[in-house]
């Protein structure tokens, strides 16, 4: 670890270790957050802010010629190539940046740090960026370059963003220190225990609020397309993001810096790698494994030269993580459904009557829905429903995201036949139907809540199951849904045109009801967690305030 501004929150004069029982009766509050802390949330705003604000345009800009200005029905747009290839390769870039933050976290953990993992990464998404700008300027598209640049953009941005969003939020944690409470006498004379875990708590609520406030970055984004220029856009977010670059370096000496010591990623592909392996080669001679990692355990071969770098119970966390993944395993299907939002809804906003707001803007909903009801939920109706003994634990929520989210894309299926009634012009070259986007409403809606009952959730219940040694192997499985989601994307693409939408949204509607159908048809509630334990014993009381705070970082990367 480097320097450390951040030690001086350790050194408290007046700081008590409490008791047992003065942990379980005095009211337990936040640390003073370290301004480290406050450096690399100021980051991550500039990050999202560019993240989403680009994000926001691109089916715009893959799916629409350059309008003519002196029409104002036309839709913003510079490359013109459809909505196939715009969906094809707007589910291309999610699918590429799930799996570079992956590749992320292993570099982070492996060989750099996360540190000058996220440093590289920053340099490598201003690449992309100066490239997306420079190519969408007028000249370069009158000439070729539009679609080209995009492209190479994209593998920078990718690229970029897979070092960022694996690893920022880790280091932020990293920053506060302190790991045991302690008891302290507060400005109005109260005793009080001073929570590392509320502290974290509080840091990932902070670091939640500018995640959801960069989110909106994409309508002012997409308000400076309709009306002026996709180059102008873009350069927005080019600007903004210099932010996060001179945070990160200005306060250099500032950051505690954990070294890499080795990626538990590569050491648990290692392992499951060696289990197949010796199975193959010993499988007829040793006893039935409960598991095939059990063949990956040095104990299994006290008679066999076989070199391990990891022992029993490294094996058995493992094991304990991938049985906590498991819930992961319907979440493609969800993911798939909810991945509409960001490029079909688009381009069916783009048939209906938008008003003087751009197409790619409505879908902002979700996001404005998600930021005013999660902390109703987590302030008042669960607390509510614990209040009253009702279990309403994490399977049946996630169960009820499942059918959410169906509901929306019904009701997707539904808005598409009302605009195909309308007999739209499938080019959008003529002027919008008088059908409102307004009936786009409720499917943002359901998404919304569906992402606050599923997602979260999950996160949740896996991240609590998982060994505190396991935590990142979770993560990645988390990823890999989302990097078989956007795969499963490119299989609609033949359905992805009109008039043929309607049959794809229902689908989707029908396939994720019987997910969610399944879903709790294996994940019974009898099996469920209960999570919220009665304990006495104050470090455990702590260990799962951490738990609790530590799934709420994953619920960040879920775009």
């Amino acid at each position: 670890m480097t320097n450390q501004s951040s030690i001086a929150i350790n050194e408290l004069v007046d700081e008590v270790e409490p008791t047992n029982e003065e942990i379980e009766s005095l009211p337990h509050v936040s640390d003073r957050i370290p301004v480290n802390v406050w450096l690399i949330i100021l980051c991550e705003f500039a990050y999202g802010f560019a993240y989403y604000g680009l994000n926001g345009q691109f089916q715009n800009y893959i799916q629409f010629p350059v309008p003519d200005h002196n029409d104002g029905h036309h839709q913003p747009g510079a490359l013109n190539k459809g909505q196939t290839v715009a969906t094809s390769l707007t589910t291309f870039f999610r699918f590429y940046s799930a799996l570079t933050s992956m590749v992320g976290a292993i570099v982070a953990d492996q060989y750099m740090g996360k540190y000058k993992t996220i440093v590289i990464s920053c340099f490598i998404y201003i690449i992309g960026l100066l490239i997306l700008l420079l190519t969408s300027i007028p000249q370069s598209l009158s000439i070729g370059l539009g679609m080209p640049g995009l492209i190479i953009a994209m593998l920078f941005l990718g690229l970029g963003t897979g070092g960022i969003k694996s690893n920022i939020s880790s280091l932020m944690a990293e920053q506060y220190t302190r790991k045991k409470p302690f008891k302290k006498v507060s400005k109005r004379n109260i005793e009080v225990i001073i929570s590392p875990s509320i502290t974290t708590e509080s840091m990932f609520h902070y670091f939640y609020l500018v995640v959801s406030a960069g989110s909106l970055a994409s309508i002012l984004t997409t308000l400076i397309e309709k009306y002026h220029s996709f180059w102008l856009s873009y350069l927005v977010p080019f600007v903004v993001f210099f932010i996060a670059l001179i945070v990160l370096l200005t306060g250099r000496h500032r950051y505690v810096k954990i070294p890499p010591t080795g990626s538990l990623l590569v050491k648990s592909f290692n392992a499951i790698r060696t289990a197949f392996i010796l199975r193959r080669k010993y499988g007829k001679t040793l006893p039935r494994m409960a598991s095939i990692l059990d063949y990956s355990k040095p104990s299994t071969y006290t008679s066999t030269k076989e070199n391990f770098n990891w022992d029993d119970t490294f094996i058995e966390n493992l094991k304990q993580a991938f049985n906590a993944s498991k819930i992961f395993l319907f979440f493609p299907i969800y993911s798939l459904c909810t991945n509409q939002i960001h490029g079909n809804l688009i381009s069916q906003a783009a048939q209906m009557n938008t008003g003087p707001l751009p197409n790619d803007v409505i879908n902002n909903i979700d996001p404005l829905i998600t930021i005013l009801l999660v902390p109703i939920f987590n302030k008042a109706l669960y607390p509510m429903l614990r209040k009253m003994k009702i279990n309403f634990h994490s399977i049946l929520r996630i169960t009820i995201g499942f059918y959410m989210v169906s509901i929306g894309m019904a009701w997707t299926a539904f808005v598409q036949s009302k605009i195909y009634q309308t007999n739209p012009d499938f080019n959008f070259s003529n002027p919008s139907n008088n059908l409102n986007a307004a009936w786009q409403i409720p499917s943002y809606c359901f998404t919304a809540l569906s992402h606050i009952f599923a997602s979260i959730s999950a996160l949740e219940y896996a991240y609590v199951k998982a060994p505190s040694t396991m935590k990142s192997v979770v993560t990645s499985a988390y990823f890999i849904t989302h990097a078989i989601s956007s795969a499963l994307g490119f299989v609609l693409l033949p359905v992805t045109v009109n008039p043929k939408l309607t049959w794809m949204y229902t689908a989707l509607a029908c396939v994720a009801f019987i997910a969610g159908t399944l879903f709790l048809i294996c994940f019974h509630p009898r099996n469920a967690v209960v999570h919220v334990k009665e304990v006495e014993n104050a470090v455990v009381i702590e260990q799962e305030k951490d738990k609790q705070v530590t799934f709420r970082t994953l619920s960040f990367v879920e775009d």
